[in-house]
């Protein structure tokens, strides 16, 4: 117990303090083996070794591909096209551009994988276009950030690459598992939108002629390839989730440099710098969480973890309702990306413990710790959102408010019925 407050405790007073992720990480493995004069027995030379096994992996290689697709996307044509496709289709009813804007983030999530490269892509993008035809700018916002949680959970999405890896979990079948609760999530959000119109004033845009619709959809038809490319390839077996990255990438430069031609050479050498850059952050915080992790199983924390939370109840759904509230506080203050790497490692064998699928917690945990990139004090998101509107911090917090509500109802739902996530996973396997 003692060693379950040091090993948790120190983590996170480490992290108030302001000390860097991957920092905080090994100072609290130091200071863990230090108390349980583990220096001794275990050589120093081990730790590289871990490190260096965290990153050796084929699964991991999704994620810099991944992060180069969206780049790719976001440099060229491929989110205006998007947009012009989503408004073709739902821009006329009650809602109009609020419609757009999740329908278009239910696309750019099935090529980005991240929350942000949705927000910083088609936000700036979805909000001036809203800002042009008069919708007020508090709801803009606030519509902005919260379809952008959507872009972790519709494949694909780097999250799972990382819980898959650390958990011993089929990636593919994580992002199978993905996409009814993405899809979802966009039902909802539509749905507030649909009930907000009554209160807000929405401009609504006359509905385009077929031949327009068809125009748009013709423009758009390469770049909405993509999730069917990844998507389709995975579940035929054409190719495995860590070569769908790789397609991803591959794909998204073909369009722009050789189809579109809207990219420049200049601009491809500046997103291979952002994407290196990127990268290298995720993969060393990766290594030294997969040393967090060894040591975890070693002193036997997951399984001290998991006897605690057996006291609280013995209903799963219970246990699985406080977890989630747990995710939603630990998403305030740590991006989806550094939650998944620390605490997979904690929470895979403890709910293997108390009989929950691996694979549908796996969904639930990447959903609830999305919810925090918009809200405070860390949600990435929302600082994002303040570049692009120049509005006050505490005022596009307040914008996304109302949205938070359908999120977490949709959260609960998949709580209640598990299958909701399992059922496209087990029909592929079947």
């Amino acid at each position: 117990m003692d060693m379950l407050i040091l090993f948790i405790g120190l983590l996170l007073f480490f992290f108030i303090i302001g000390v860097p992720v991957a920092v905080a990480i090994g100072l609290t493995c130091m200071a863990v083996l230090w108390v349980e004069n583990s220096f001794i027995s275990i050589p120093l030379s081990l730790f590289p070794l871990k490190m260096m096994h965290g990153v050796n992996s084929f699964p991991i290689l999704a994620i810099p591909f991944f992060i180069l697709a969206a780049n790719v996307m976001n440099k060229g044509s491929v989110t205006p096209r998007i947009f012009d496709f989503a408004n073709g289709l739902v821009g006329h009813l009650r809602g109009g551009l609020g419609h757009v804007n999740v329908l278009a983030s239910m696309i750019f999530a099935g090529m980005s994988g991240t929350a942000v490269a949705d927000a910083a892509g088609l936000g700036s993008l979805e909000i001036r276009a809203m800002q042009d035809q008069g919708y007020p700018l508090d709801y803009s916002t606030g519509i902005t950030g919260a379809s952008s949680v959507i872009g972790p959970i519709i494949p694909p999405s780097v999250a799972m690459v990382i819980y898959g890896w650390l958990g011993d979990v089929s990636v593919g079948a994580l992002f199978i598992a993905g996409v009814i609760p993405g899809i979802l999530l966009g039902g909802s959000l539509m749905l507030s939108t649909y009930l907000l119109s009554f209160r807000i004033s929405m401009p609504i845009q006359p509905r385009l002629p077929l031949k327009e619709v068809l125009r748009l959809s013709r423009r758009a038809l390469l770049s909405l390839m993509t999730p069917v490319i990844i998507v389709g390839g995975i579940w035929s077996g054409i190719f495995t989730p860590t070569e769908s990255g790789v397609v991803a990438s591959a794909y998204a430069m073909v369009l722009g440099l050789l189809i579109y031609r809207d990219i420049s050479l200049q601009d491809l050498r500046e997103v291979f710098y952002t994407t290196i850059e990127f990268t290298a952050i995720v993969l060393f915080i990766i290594s030294i969480a997969v040393l967090y992790g060894w040591l975890l199983v070693r002193l036997q924390i997951p399984l001290t973890l998991a006897g605690l939370v057996m006291h609280l109840s013995n209903d799963t759904t219970i246990l699985l309702l406080l977890i989630t509230l747990f995710f939603l506080v630990v998403g305030c203050f740590m991006s989806v990306i550094e939650s998944v790497l620390i605490f997979t490692p904690v929470m895979v064998p403890m709910i293997k413990v108390l009989g929950i699928d691996p694979l549908f917690f796996g969904v639930l945990m990447v959903i609830s710790l999305s919810v925090g990139v918009i809200t405070p004090p860390f949600g990435n998101v929302i600082y994002v959102l303040v570049g692009i509107t120049r509005m006050p911090f505490e005022k596009v917090v307040r914008s996304l408010l109302p949205f938070l509500i359908p999120i977490i109802l949709v959260i609960v739902v998949l709580v209640l019925f598990p299958q909701v996530v399992l059922v496209l996973p087990q029909m592929m396997s079947g």
